[in-house]
């Protein structure tokens, strides 16, 4: 069969990179990405090689998890993580919700100053186009200058610092909310239901969708970039093939 020039989502909706996390040394003498946050979306990592682990906050406390090859971790909206890089870990991030995590889904954990403005925190949370290494590990250390605070509260048994943070990132993309419930609708939404219409069909001893079976073909989007944790390497929508 000829190429279509016809876009194809990744099943379920999702998005994939491959991410070589950062192994620069932060003040802590730890190597490592941006510790952040999701609002809406869930993540998984899929560890591909290397060695290393994640920090996790939630109103729960904090804890700390390792990661070898074929360990498999996700982690639902509100879970504050940072990656550690201990030997050339690499993982594959399958996120829900492809398009609203690109949209803004993820707050940087910034000091208080930043998070209170949303001007200040859209400054200090891009990277210019062409942006450099130093340019993303200025935005790493930032985003663990509050961290640490985060740390020792949960540590500390103090969940209301955790609660404030949470406040803070729903106030910074609550105004996005509108364009991510576009993004769900058009995209997201109607993976699940068209699901649902295979059910009834099948229920009904019907197979007429069998007989639209598609194939699709993605490429990776060109060079590797700077991401919160790591390099990404990122796949374009696939087309059907």
């Amino acid at each position: 069969m000829m190429n279509q020039e016809l876009n194809a989502l990744f099943p379920g909706a999702v998005g994939l990179s491959r991410l070589g996390v950062y192994d620069w040394e932060a003040d802590d003498g730890v190597c490592g990405g941006s510790p952040h946050m999701h609002t809406a979306s869930t993540e998984a990592y899929l560890v591909l090689a290397g060695s290393g682990r994640v920090e996790t906050i939630r109103s729960s406390g904090y804890k700390s998890y390792d990661l070898v090859p074929n360990d498999l971790l996700w982690f639902s909206p509100g879970t504050i993580h940072r990656l550690v890089n201990q030997d050339n870990l690499e993982i594959l991030v399958i996120m829900q919700n492809a398009g609203l995590p690109e949209a803004g889904d993820a707050v940087l954990t910034f000091e208080a100053d930043i998070l209170a403005s949303p001007e200040r925190y859209a400054k200090a949370a891009t990277l210019p186009p062409g942006a450099t290494q130093g340019a993303a590990r200025s935005r790493r250390d930032a985003a663990l200058a509050g961290y640490k605070w985060l740390k020792e509260a949960a540590i500390a048994g103090q969940p209301d610092a955790i609660k404030q943070f949470h406040r803070d990132a729903v106030r910074l993309v609550q105004s996005r909310a509108p364009e991510w419930q576009t993004i769900w609708e058009e995209k997201i939404a109607p993976e699940a239901a068209r699901t649902g219409a295979r059910l009834v069909e099948i229920s009904e001893g019907r197979f007429d969708h069998l007989a639209d079976a598609t194939i699709a073909r993605s490429k990776a989007e060109g060079r590797e970039v700077f991401g919160m944790c790591g390099m990404l390497q990122k796949w374009n929508t696939g087309h059907l093939v």
